[in-house]
């Protein structure tokens, strides 16, 4: 009994070194197949443009390709925990958003995930701003009469969103609780095609939705714009004045988008799958194409697990005292 024991012991011991070095060799080795990134909302909207476009620049980089997989539901939660309960092979991350890990974690009484804890923070890729469009019959030319109109008939109008958490939806709740119109209504859509088709359709009124999502609709005159919603005009948007512009002071709402693993990738992969995602962002095709959306490349000192994981928590921070006056969590 004690020799077989002995003999345990010593295998365990010869094997321990192997064990140690598994996660280093499989990081030299990975990706060995293809990689799934998970978009946590549904095909067509903002958040899937811009991950389609990085998937196929990545594809290339990797020599692996970088299969997109729309997970929608519960305002990106579902997709965005699929990837926390996971394997920490490194084979599934997502790309997550404002709404996916900050907005989400005080909207929610009982969260999917813990945003700050449950991941491990890659890389910021891009903000993009948020544009306040409404049907194109709607009674207001700019800001300022959009806030009288609303403010007088808050109780009968109805505003879009990509679902609730989404950013889109946090942008437009914050707009209406600064000009005092918090009776409208809340109609969340599972993402924001569909949403955007019914504001076509006159079927509701007015949406604050990313600039990317938004563009087409704006240049077919099919909706109208009437504010962007960040602190500088929009790059595509140059003629359109801000909220700021238009008279309240100190408004801002955007979203972001960023690369996150489950949190016990080994730092090796972390690190490879930054330095793709980094390539892709600087190829010349690649960044016109985002910019050319709306969006706002990360600059180089923004670029890091460790600023993604500040911003994660800053970010939570931030929209929870929002959210509680609010009154939506649910």
């Amino acid at each position: 009994m004690k020799t077989t024991s002995r003999r345990a012991l010593l295998a365990l011991a010869a094997a321990a070194p192997l064990l140690a070095a598994a996660p280093a060799v499989q990081a030299q080795t990975w990706p060995a197949r293809p990689v799934t990134m998970i978009i946590p909302f549904a095909a067509g909207g903002p958040t899937d443009v811009l991950g389609r476009i990085m998937a196929e620049r990545m594809s290339q980089i990797l020599g692996q390709q970088v299969v997109v997989e729309n997970v929608g539901g519960a305002g990106g939660m579902t997709g965005t925990a699929r990837v926390s309960r996971g394997s920490p092979d490194g084979y599934s991350f997502v790309l997550g958003t404002v709404g996916t890990h900050a907005v989400n974690q005080t909207l929610y009484k009982q969260p999917l995930y813990n945003a700050a804890t449950d991941f491990a923070p890659v890389t910021l890729i891009a903000e993009v701003p948020l544009i306040l469009i409404t049907r194109k019959d709607f009674p207001a030319n700019n800001l300022q009469e959009f806030i009288a109109h609303v403010k007088a008939n808050q109780a009968k109008m109805q505003f879009a969103s990509a679902g609730a958490g989404s950013a889109v939806h946090l942008g437009c709740l914050y707009l209406n609780s600064v000009i005092g119109a918090n009776d409208v209504t809340h109609v969340p859509y599972r993402g924001s095609a569909p949403a955007i088709q019914d504001l076509v359709g006159g079927r509701v009124d007015y949406m604050c939705e990313i600039s990317s999502t938004a563009m087409p609709h704006i240049q077919g005159g099919s909706v109208k714009a009437l504010a962007t919603l960040t602190a500088n005009r929009s790059t595509v948007f140059p003629d359109l004045a801000t909220a700021q512009q238009q008279g309240l002071q100190g408004f801002e709402a955007y979203t972001w988008n960023a690369f996150f693993f489950h949190k016990d990738t080994p730092p090796a992969i972390v690190e490879r799958l930054r330095a793709v995602t980094v390539e892709a962002m600087d190829t010349p095709a690649v960044k016109e194409r985002l910019e050319g959306l709306g969006a706002i490349m990360a600059t180089p000192d923004r670029r890091g697990p460790a600023y993604l994981g500040q911003l994660v928590r800053s970010e939570i921070e931030k929209w929870a005292g929002p959210i509680r006056a609010s009154g939506v969590s649910q």
